[in-house]
């Protein structure tokens, strides 16, 4: 994206967070999730430890300026490869050796009535209603995220179709992980799971268990600050009749979900729909098993939709729906348009499953036998 793009989206964000400023009662706001840098900055990255929620460097805006805020060792890198001064913030730094973030942050925030995205000294923690800002998708972010989910599931498929019997679930688990890295994808989460433990857990953190029948491979990725969830499943003999209503079932409970989250109505409206297509393909007690997901983006479920959520789904807002039943599941990443769902991680090597609901087509990856 070149840097003038850059720029406007910077801008627009911007402008979303001193809207919000004075119906808290505050004039500046430093910001330090890795999830708000990411946005902040049009997928600039703070990370260092990819398991911590905060970055190495924040960013705060007060009524004039803004400014970038890090220690010395952060200093070049934010400079030459995050590029902040060139999205017009200004670079302060401190010693590494000191204690130095607070008094700075306040030092450049002055007497304004400060709020932060996280617990931090003298300031309001904000980091609820930040969060509803990065929801709606500006149009570079739909790219962005439209390339990640295309790298994302041919990694996943990719390495779906090299599993062999014998292989482990955490040789699996490497082997996906490497081919994210080709293409700088970070992986946020992945489960594989062999045979029953696929049944078993609704989480199955991967193990040295080995594949003899068949294997399920998942994989939260991120790039530029923005994660995909996928899911895909491999196996070694002809799909039992069983197994086949299953997914079939699991399949068509995704796509009503999908189908129903549409921008202005309520997302407990697509939860509700998909809870009766549970009931309808003749498994209404299985959601109780597991979340249904929910809304995606920055983080890896923005909220996870439950009879309590009260959150309108947005236009180009990302939402990664997750049934499953067990021994089964669907999962892919999609941003609600009002000209219907647009799938991130379409399947590009699997074989497919074409559904419809209400008037939406949806092209669905299906079981790879091998």
């Amino acid at each position: 994206m070149g840097t003038l793009n850059r720029l406007a989206e910077v801008q627009e964000k911007r402008r979303r967070l001193r809207a919000l400023l004075p119906s808290l009662g505050l004039e500046a706001v430093y910001l330090k999730r890795q999830s708000n840098f990411a946005w902040l900055t049009a997928g600039g990255s703070n990370t260092v430890g990819i398991t911590l929620e905060l970055g190495v460097a924040g960013l705060l805006l007060t009524p004039e300026r803004e400014y970038a805020v890090c220690n010395n060792i952060e200093t070049p890198r934010m400079r030459r490869e995050e590029g902040l001064e060139e999205q017009g913030w200004i670079l302060r730094d401190f010693p590494w050796y000191e204690d130095g973030e607070p008094a700075l942050v306040r030092e450049l925030a002055g007497k304004a009535r400060l709020g932060a995205d996280h617990a931090f000294p003298g300031a309001a923690d904000i980091s609820r209603q930040i969060n509803p800002l990065r929801y709606p998708l500006t149009l570079p972010e739909v790219e962005r995220y439209r390339e990640l989910g295309r790298l994302a599931a041919q990694a996943l498929e990719d390495t779906a179709r090299a599993v062999r019997p014998g292989d482990s679930e955490c040789g699996i688990t490497g082997a996906l992980a490497a081919r994210l890295w080709e293409n700088r994808l970070d992986y946020i989460t992945i489960f594989v799971a062999a045979d029953r433990r696929i049944a078993e857990y609704r989480h199955p953190i991967s193990t040295c268990e080995r594949v003899g029948e068949r294997a399920m491979l998942c994989v939260n990725a991120r790039r530029c600050g923005l994660i995909v969830s996928l899911t895909r499943f491999v196996q070694f003999k002809p799909v039992a009749a069983e197994l086949r209503r299953r997914y079939d079932a699991n399949v068509l409970i995704d796509c009503t979900f999908m189908a129903h989250t549409v921008p202005g109505r309520p997302a407990v409206e697509a939860l509700r729909k998909g809870l009766e297509a549970y009931a309808c393909t003749g498994f209404p007690e299985e959601y109780r098993l597991h979340h249904q997901g929910g809304a995606i983006g920055y983080t890896g479920r923005d909220y996870k939709a439950d009879f309590r959520t009260e959150e309108v789904v947005r236009e180009n807002q990302a939402f990664a729906w997750n049934p499953s039943i067990t021994g089964s599941k669907s999962e892919d990443t999609m941003i609600a348009t009002t000209a219907g769902p647009l799938i991130l991680t379409p399947p590009s090597g699997f074989p497919t499953i074409r559904q419809e609901v209400d008037g939406h087509v949806f092209t669905r990856p299906d079981i790879l036998v091998l």
